[in-house]
């Protein structure tokens, strides 16, 4: 059976085979998504290949996860996990990032939100089974930076070892402590504004299947320093500020951690936006990459990562508008 095939049996299964359909904005995984609407309805129908990194059966189970703390996970309508395919209920189209670009005055208030509900997860046991990944795990994660940016420009198969030794050392020096539960991709376009609910189940919750033991400071990371969109500094300040207050860590301690997973979660992502250029023939994602060397160049100016950044400065190259054009000419030349 072909997977359109597929898809409307599904469909036909659970009673939406006659809704008409309209394609909604995916993300950088293979996912698909379309809005279903049959008469005064709608839901949101999600197509995971198999094989893939985003299992859907991991989906539920953090969506209700989430819902039994209070929070906004779309509710399940009918699911075929062997095939991939989710219905999900649908939360609109109060997107913080579509909001914020009509309104940006809201910022303050709308991210204050996503601090609360951070930390109200952050403070209930998460979910047993989950991944919790060692200090050598997310420097792994980080040499994409190398081996897809910095090959991807160079056109060099990069040596890895002094940035892994680097950054390993400071994620393990500052930034190895107690884990919860990190959603991993925090961030305006995953939250969603729900102003007919009340209380922290205001914010609606996308994209949190990858759900994964890991530090506090890794989703504010996500949130703060978000690759598609700037926040603003003083929203910055204001929302570190705020989740102190919340979980009554200080500063001095705060701040080492939240740079060393700032510049690991920077480096990730510029190899990610590289690959997804080269490899997947999806160049939409170069033009975010000066943001995120932005945040890499941030992070990397705390005094704790003094030896870091000296390695991303001799094995980086900045992202000159010729070095992106570089990356640009190899779209999607890789099998």
């Amino acid at each position: 059976m072909t997977c359109s095939a597929a898809r409307q049996a599904f469909l036909q299964t659970v009673g939406w085979a006659d809704a008409t359909r309209a394609p909604l904005a995916g993300d950088a995984s293979a996912r698909s998504y379309m809005r279903l609407t049959l008469g005064t309805q709608s839901a949101v129908f999600m197509d995971a290949p198999l094989g893939g990194a985003d299992d859907p059966a991991q989906f539920v189970k953090i969506a209700n996860h989430l819902s039994a703390l209070g929070l906004s996970a779309p509710r399940c309508i009918a699911q075929d996990l062997a095939q991939g395919f989710l219905l999900l209920e649908d939360f609109g189209d109060g997107v913080f990032a579509r909001l914020l670009q009509g309104e940006p005055h809201r910022e303050i208030d709308l991210y204050a939100q996503a601090i609360k509900v951070l930390h109200h997860l952050q403070t209930h046991p998460a979910p047993h089974g989950l991944p919790n990944l060692s200090a050598v795990d997310w420097a792994d994660a980080a040499m994409l930076s190398l081996t897809q940016y910095t090959a991807g420009i160079t056109g060099q198969p990069p040596k890895t070892d002094d940035l892994h030794s680097a950054l390993t050392s400071a994620i393990d020096s500052y930034a190895n402590g107690p884990r919860v539960l990190i959603l991993r991709d925090y961030h305006a376009e995953n939250l969603m504004h729900l102003p007919a609910r009340t209380g922290l189940a205001q914010v609606g919750l996308l994209d949190f299947q990858l759900a994964q033991m890991g530090q506090p400071c890794y989703d504010l990371v996500s949130l703060l320093q978000d690759a598609r969109r700037d926040v603003a500094p003083a929203t910055q300040a204001a929302m570190k500020d705020q989740f102190l207050s919340l979980t009554g860590q200080l500063e001095t301690d705060f701040s080492a951690a939240y740079a060393a997973f700032g510049a690991q979660r920077a480096l990730r992502i510029l190899g990610i936006f590289a690959q997804l250029c080269t490899h997947q023939g999806k160049p939409q994602y170069l033009p975010l990459i000066p943001r995120v060397w932005q945040h890499l160049q941030h992070n990397l100016s705390h005094p704790a990562l003094n030896d870091l950044a000296k390695i991303c400065a001799r094995d980086l190259p900045q992202p000159t508008p010729a070095a992106l054009q570089t990356l640009r000419s190899k779209c999607q030349t890789y099998p």
